[in-house]
C-alpha cells in the first residue's frame, strides 16, 4: 500500500534538512580542528608566506654596526710591505704639503692669487689623505679589517667633501690662469683678494653640500645582512651593491653630481686650457711663450692627474672587473695623486723650489747653531 502524495511532500525536505545540518555541523568541527589559538590558520601556503615575510622583513632592519674590508685579502703575505708602502707615500704627502704651504707662508713673493688657490690645494690633499691612509694603516695589523657604521658614513663625508672640493678647485685655477695669460691688463681687478676668497669658499661650499646630500642619503639606505666591502674604504657606490632598499634616489644623485661636480669642471678646465694654449701661440717671442706655458705646466700636470685617475676609477667595466685592480686604480685616485700634487709643483715651480731650498738651509743652519 502505497503512502499518499501529500504525505511524502513534507517528509522530504525535513531529511534534507537534517541531512544538510549534519553536514555543517561536521564542518564545522573540521574546521575547529584546524584553527588555533590565533584564529584560522588559512592554511600552509599561508602560514608559509607569513613567516617568510616576517623573516624578510627583520633581515632588512637587522641593524649593522661594522664593516669589514676585504681590500688587500687577496694577499696575506704583503701586509708587512704594503703597510710602509703606505705610510711612506703618506709622511711624504704630509711633508709635502706642509712644506708647501710653509713656503708660502713665509715668501711675501708668492702672497698671489696662483699660490693662495695652491695653498687651498695643499690643505685639501692632507685632509684627503688623512681621511683614508691611518685607518688602512691600523688595519693591516688586524686579523679583521673593520671600521664602524658611523666611521664609514663619516668617512664617505670627508671622501666626498675632498674630491667635490678639488675638481672645482682645480677648475677655479684653471679660470686663474686664463685671466692671466689672455687678460693680463684686468688681472688685478678680476682676481682681487675678495674674489679670490669668494671663489675658495665656493669651492669648499660646493664640495660640501655634494657631500652633505651623498652622506644624508646613504645613511637613510635599509642595508642587508653581509657587512662585507671588497675594498679598502667606503664609498657610496659599495654601499649600495648591500642595500636592501630602493636605490633610485641615490643613484640620481650620483648621476647629478657627476655631472654637475665631475663633469662641469672638467670641461670648464678643457675649455680653458685651449683658450690659454691659443693665446700662448699667438705671442710672438720664443721667450714669452716659454714663460707662459712654464706658469701653466704644473697645474695642467695636475688636472691631468686627478681627472684622468677619477674618470678610470669611476668608469671601469664592470665585465672585466678585478678586485685588485679596483684597488689599485683606488690607490692611484686617493692616495697616490694627494703625493704627487706637491712634487710636480716642487718640481716645476721655481718660486716654490727656491722657497723651499731656502727653508731648508735656514733650518740646517740653526741645526748646526744648535749643536755648537
Amino acid at each position: 500500500m502505497s503512502l499518499p502524495s501529500f504525505a511524502l511532500v513534507p517528509w522530504a525536505p525535513a531529511q534534507g534538512r537534517e541531512r544538510e545540518e549534519e553536514e555543517e555541523s561536521d564542518n564545522q568541527e573540521e574546521s575547529r580542528g584546524r584553527e588555533g589559538p590565533w584564529g584560522r590558520a588559512g592554511g600552509g601556503g599561508e602560514v608559509h608566506t607569513s613567516l617568510s615575510s616576517f623573516f624578510d622583513m627583520s633581515q632588512k632592519n637587522q641593524t649593522i654596526t661594522e664593516f669589514l674590508f676585504l681590500g688587500f685579502s687577496n694577499h696575506p703575505e704583503l701586509q708587512g710591505l704594503f703597510f710602509l708602502i703606505f705610510l711612506v707615500v703618506y709622511l711624504v704627502t704630509l711633508l709635502g704639503n706642509l712644506l708647501i704651504l710653509t713656503a708660502i707662508r713665509i715668501n711675501p713673493v708668492l702672497h698671489t692669487p696662483m699660490y693662495y688657490f695652491l695653498s687651498n690645494l695643499s690643505f685639501l690633499d692632507i685632509c684627503y689623505t688623512s681621511t683614508t691612509v691611518p685607518i688602512l694603516l691600523v688595519n693591516f695589523f688586524r686579523e679583521k679589517k673593520t671600521i664602524t657604521y658611523e666611521g664609514c658614513l663619516s668617512q664617505i663625508f670627508f671622501l666626498v667633501t675632498c674630491a667635490g672640493t678639488e675638481g672645482v678647485l682645480l677648475a677655479t685655477m684653471a679660470y686663474d690662469r686664463f685671466i692671466a695669460i689672455c687678460h693680463p691688463l684686468r688681472y688685478p681687478v678680476l682676481m682681487s683678494k675678495r674674489v679670490c676668497a669668494y671663489l675658495a669658499a665656493g669651492s669648499w661650499l660646493c664640495g660640501l653640500v655634494n657631500s652633505l646630500t651623498h652622506t644624508g642619503l646613504t645613511a637613510t639606505l635599509t642595508l642587508c645582512s653581509s657587512n662585507e666591502i671588497s675594498h679598502f674604504l667606503c664609498d657610496i657606490p659599495l654601499l649600495l651593491k648591500l642595500s636592501c632598499s630602493d636605490t633610485s634616489v641615490n643613484e640620481v644623485a650620483l648621476y647629478v653630481a657627476s655631472a654637475t661636480i665631475g663633469v662641469s669642471p672638467c670641461l670648464f678646465t678643457a675649455v680653458s686650457y685651449m683658450l690659454i694654449i691659443s693665446a700662448i701661440l699667438k705671442i710672438q717671442s720664443a721667450l714669452g711663450r716659454g714663460k707662459a706655458f712654464s706658469t701653466c705646466a704644473s697645474h695642467f700636470t695636475v688636472v691631468v692627474i686627478f681627472f684622468g685617475t677619477a674618470i678610470f676609477n669611476y668608469n671601469q667595466s664592470g665585465s672585466v672587473y678585478s678586485l685588485d685592480v679596483d684597488i689599485l686604480v683606488s690607490v692611484l685616485f686617493c692616495i697616490v695623486t694627494p703625493m704627487l700634487n706637491p712634487i710636480v709643483y716642487c718640481l716645476r715651480n721655481k718660486e716654490v723650489k727656491g722657497t723651499i731650498r731656502k727653508l731648508a738651509r735656514e733650518c740646517r743652519s740653526s741645526g748646526l747653531h744648535r749643536t755648537k
